[in-house]
């Protein structure tokens, strides 16, 4: 018998792709942010700024798990049909398929019309980089890198912890990643205060990255044209070199799969950052690669549901 909340999740799954998140609904993932906030305020000032940043993890972890623990036990309690329903609707509003691919959206859509303003301008919604003086290449590349490395951050890594633990499960991927965001700074206020935080996030995403990466090279379009051998070197070589030690194996699989080359010279508020170069740069970033971008993204999503239903009724079926 498949576990209920496969099921859930398949239908999470979905929804999520057909209907996202529809603008100005509310959030879980503000009201956390809100409370990280309030937390942060409150913890993040004189001494034993680690422990207080491990406090913080623990604090908001217990609670947004025992949150969507107990929606979903007292839905299943009721009835299986409405825990099912509570589950799906959990599971849908953790993952970002539609958001992701529209976000990219508004970029390709200008950026293919050559309008480099609006382009620059839209690029700037979804990254943190300096835009305003950006072409078509790096226009590109911002919006590239942003749907590779949220193919695991919004949906694989999400979907993963889902398949282990359910609803609750993904939102406390949900509840370690948003902490990442807010505090797992490498800076003189964050440094020591988001530590665990940062650790934490790496820690949950350190298996899903490294599976959606592989399946990128194994099952979406081979743009670049190059032997599996070549291209699985690269791209365990390149994920290597990136700064981030998951965001590396996502950038880097897209990389070679398109045969573009991602990373370079960044600039944030005026500051220069350099990152490694990835990829093999067999053909120039053009707009018509982030719509490649989105359609390998939503294939992996599949590939990747499909391998963890695979897997999980395996195991239960054996069991």
């Amino acid at each position: 018998m498949i576990p209920a909340h496969f099921i859930a999740i398949a239908i999470g799954l979905l929804l999520d792709r057909i209907i996202g998140d529809p603008p100005n609904w509310p959030h879980p993932i503000r009201w956390i942010g809100t409370f990280i906030s309030k937390m942060t305020a409150l913890l993040n000032k004189g001494r034993f700024r680690t422990g207080k940043g491990a406090l913080l993890l623990f604090i908001t972890v217990a609670l947004v798990f025992s949150f969507a623990f107990l929606l979903v036990g007292f839905a299943y309690q009721f009835h299986v049909y409405l825990g099912i329903l509570m589950e799906s609707v959990l599971i849908a509003i953790g993952l970002a398929q539609k958001s992701l691919r529209d976000a990219a959206l508004t970029v390709y859509e200008p950026l293919a019309k050559r309008d480099l303003l609006e382009a620059r301008e839209k690029l700037a919604w979804i990254v943190g980089r300096d835009t305003e003086k950006l072409q078509e290449p790096d226009i590109a590349r911002g919006a590239i890198e942003t749907v590779s490395e949220n193919t695991a951050d919004g949906i694989t890594s999400p979907l993963f912890w889902a398949f282990l633990l359910g609803a609750p499960g993904l939102w406390m991927y949900k509840a370690v990643n948003t902490l990442d965001s807010m505090v797992g700074y490498k800076d003189e206020r964050y440094e020591q205060f988001g530590k665990f935080s940062a650790r934490a996030d790496d820690l949950l995403n350190f298996i899903p990255a490294r599976i959606t990466g592989m399946l990128i090279l194994l099952y979406t379009p081979n743009e670049g044209k190059q032997s599996f051998l070549k291209r699985f070197a690269g791209w365990n070589r390149d994920a290597r070199r990136h700064p981030s030690p998951n965001s590396g194996f996502l950038e880097a699989a897209t990389a070679w799969q398109l045969g573009v080359k991602l990373g370079g010279k960044n600039t944030y508020r005026g500051q220069v950052s350099e990152r490694p170069e990835i990829g093999p740069g067999i053909v120039p970033l053009r707009a018509n690669h982030i719509k490649s971008a989105i359609t390998e993204m939503h294939l992996v999503t599949f590939v990747f549901w499909l391998v963890m239903t695979v897997i999980g009724v395996s195991f239960y079926a054996i069991a």
